[in-house]
Formats: C-alpha cells, structure tokens, sequence
C-alpha cells in the first residue's frame, strides 16, 4: 500500500476521534479498543484497504514503535513527583522485578509445557508479553504530577522500568534461539553486559542528564528572564534523543534512561522550586505564549509566582502537552496497523495463552509477591488484572524479527504476540473504564482513605 493510503486512513480516524470525542468518552471503552476495531474492518477481513505484513515490515514497525515508546516513557517519568525515597517507589520496583520476572518464568512454563515450543521460543515470548505497556497504560498511571495514588503511582512507576529491565530478557532468548554453543560459553557475558551494566548505567545516565539539563534550563531561564519563550518542546526532544542514543553507545538500556532522565528533569523542578504543588499548576502556560509578554502567559498572576515557579512551570507544561500529543498520535497509528494485521496474524493459540497471563500468572504472581503494606487487597486485585499488553511489546516482536529468527519461529512468535496484544487491548479496554471508576468511587467515600 502506499503512503498516502495509511496518511489518508489516519487522518480519517483522528478526524473521527476528534468529532467523537464527547461521546465517546461516555462509553466503557478505551480509545485503543476502538483503534483495533477500525484497523480490522479496513483490513484484510474487511474493506481491504490495509494490508499490512509485519515480517516484510518489521524494519520501520520496530522504528516507528520505538518512538512511541521513547515518548510514552519520558512523558512518564516526568509525571513522578514524588522521591525516590518515597514508599510508594517499593511498589513500582516489585511490579518491574519480581513480578515482571515471575510473569516472564510463568508465561515460559504454559507456553513449553501447554503448546508445546522450544524452551528458547517459550522465554521469548515470555520476555516479549510480560512487561505492561507505557503508552496503552497510561489511562491506568498517574493523571498528573500531583497525583499521588498508591495504585497509580505503582502502576506508572512499573511501565516507566519494566520496558527496560525485559530488554535483557528478549536477548537473553534470541541467544537461546541463536547460538550454537552451550549456554555456559555466552551466560556470563550477558550477565555482565545486560544485567550488571546495562540496567544500572541506563537508569543513572538517564537520571544525571535529566536532574542536570533541567536545573540548568531553569537557572538559565532566570538569569536571563526567558521565561516564556524558549522551545520546551525542542529541549523535551532533545533530552529524550541524548539520553536514549547516549545509553545505547555506552551499552546500557536507552529506555531506561529516557524514563529517568523524564524522572530527573521532574526532581530538578520539585528540588529548585521549594513547592508542594507541581509548578505546571501554577503557572500554567496559555495558547501561544511565546508571543506574548510574561505578565499575559500564565492563568496565575505573576505576582503570585517566584521565577523558578515561572520557569519551571512554563516548561514542564510545554513538555507535557507536547508528549501527550504525540504519544497519543502514534498509539492511534500503531494500533489501528495492528488491527489492519490481525486477519493474516491470528493464532489461535492466544487465547489460552493470553487468559493465562491475564487471569492467573500476573494475578497470582501480584498477590503472592506484594505485601499489605504496599497494596490492599483491593488496590491487588486491580494491579493483577491492569497488566495491559501493547507497544512495547510490539516493539520486542520487531527487535527479535531483525534479530536472525527462523522463519518458522518468527512466523509463531509474530503470530501469537499480535494476538495476545490485540486480545488485551479488547478485554482491558472493556474492563478497564468501569473497574476505574468503581475504584475512585470507592476513594471518594469518608470512610475509605489511601495510606
């Protein structure tokens, strides 16, 4: 198909996304769903507009995900607020290690043992589904900066560090898939290389450049009283290019290093600011402030601001707003291609798979793995089930196809993870809408309060 083709189909979907949008933002379901639904009927089993072969397309599918998740990933980090020492961090570090590693064993065991792959092929589909999504997440994260909740902030935190810390995972099943040698030869190199480097080299170049960027915008900004006019959202996509292609030239993680350098830039504007309120919500930017003098381009009135709050609030909005457009964007575009792909795709094979995953490895391995003091038992009940599958692991899929798969195993492990994709955005988008509002409804009420 040609480029104006997809270019004119997702300006048709965006089109009626936006015309739709106060309806359809009463209806339990998410967007995402409804992307999947569109992408399936223009494609193969439907009106034939799309037809989409992801392995002659693994190539650009893998850079356009990768995008999507570099953005969804920095948007999430600069949305925690609270420190590292906070507790709430305990849930999100159990939800992206043990948890995520016991899904990825669990997932190998019913994938050897229940539909009969190879141990190497079982690990990487394991690695490759067992991470949450950053970017199809994101209704479950943290609205905004000051959002504090226990669920939320655990979940946000899981999607921001997961992302990273399967990575090691996936290689270490395309090398089980790959080498010839035994396993002794090449285990310890990837243990030092992925794991005892990788991880932490990523998360702490990522945290450095971010914590020192944003301090030094904002003291510049001061100085020189811009600010209100400088492009945030060039300094948002030069952080996330710096950090990410910096990681990746040092052999660390560059996910993880976006997802920190999100989280240092924040810490960079909690830290000079002195204030427990977010500065975005107080000197929130207006349309076209760049263009307009600093007394008119906050709502706040500029007396009521000191200049660190001006200048890191400015940016950090500008960046928020910049992020979210494109992360939305591209989960619109990639998951309606997902959609378009199903109809050649579809195993059926997913379907035990993915309930699998969804109603017994990831609920159990919560319930088993995190103690009360990080969750009630009904804040364990929704983290077990918002184990939503998406991007990133698409993302994986197109890594490992470039990776020299057979052709046979690349036809499985590509056909059984679009499906397990597809299958979550379905019930998760169903689910996810009435779960959430049942579970602030519970919030709201006098007698219930978060620890």
């Amino acid at each position: 198909m040609s480029f104006m083709v997809y270019v004119g189909v997702l300006g048709v979907l965006l089109m009626l996304l936006a015309l739709t949008s106060s309806w359809l933002r009463w209806l339990p379901v998410t967007t995402s769903a409804l992307c999947l639904l569109f992408g399936f009927a223009i494609g193969p089993a439907g009106l034939q507009l799309i037809t989409l072969d992801v392995q002659r397309s693994h190539e650009w599918l893998e850079r356009l995900t990768e995008v999507a998740v570099l953005f969804s990933l920095f948007n999430t980090g600069i949305k925690l607020r609270l420190p590292l020492r906070a507790s709430a961090w305990h849930s999100a570090y159990w939800l992206a290690g043990p948890v995520m590693l016991a899904s990825i064993v669990g997932m190998a065991l019913v994938a050897h043992y229940l539909l009969a792959l190879s141990w190497g092929l079982a690990v990487l589909l394991g690695a490759v589904l067992s991470p949450t999504d950053p970017v199809l997440a994101s209704l479950v994260q943290v609205n905004d900066a000051q959002d504090q909740d226990r669920l939320r902030f655990g979940l946000s935190g899981e999607a921001g560090l997961n992302d990273g810390t399967a990575f090691p995972f996936v290689i270490l099943a395309l090398l089980l898939l790959t080498q010839e040698g035994a396993v002794q030869d090449w285990l310890g190199a990837w243990v030092l290389k992925h794991l005892l480097w990788g991880v932490p080299a990523g998360l702490l170049l990522g945290y450095g450049m971010g914590r020192g960027v944003g301090q030094l915008m904002i003291h510049l900004r001061i100085r020189n009283a811009d600010s209100t006019t400088s492009p945030n959202d060039f300094l948002a996509l030069a952080l996330i290019a710096l950090s990410y292609v910096t990681a990746q030239a040092l052999g660390a993680f560059g996910f993880l290093a976006v997802f920190a350098a999100g989280f240092g830039l924040r810490q960079a504007e909690a830290r000079i600011t002195h204030s427990e309120l977010p500065s975005e919500h107080v000197a929130q930017p207006v349309l076209a402030h760049t263009r307009v003098e600093r007394e008119r381009a906050t709502v706040t009135q500029i007396e009521e601001l000191s200049d660190s709050q001006l200048a890191a609030g400015v940016m950090m909005g500008d960046m928020l707003l910049f992020g979210n457009l494109i992360e939305r964007a591209m989960e619109v575009l990639l998951i309606t291609l997902l959609g378009a792909s199903l109809a050649l795709y579809w195993d059926w094979r997913a379907i035990p798979l993915g309930l699998a995953l969804f109603c017994i490895i990831r609920p159990a391995s919560v319930w088993l793995l995190l103690g009360r003091k990080l969750f009630d038992a009904r804040q364990k009940a929704l983290v077990g089930w918002f184990g939503i599958r998406g991007i990133g692991s698409l993302y994986y899929l197109f890594y490992a196809l470039g990776h020299g798969l057979q052709p046979q195993i690349a036809q499985g492990v590509t056909g059984l993870t679009l499906s397990v994709v597809g299958l979550s955005i379905i019930l998760h988008g169903l689910s996810t809408q009435p779960l959430l509002d049942r579970y602030e409804r519970q919030l709201s009420r006098p007698e219930v309060r978060q620890d």
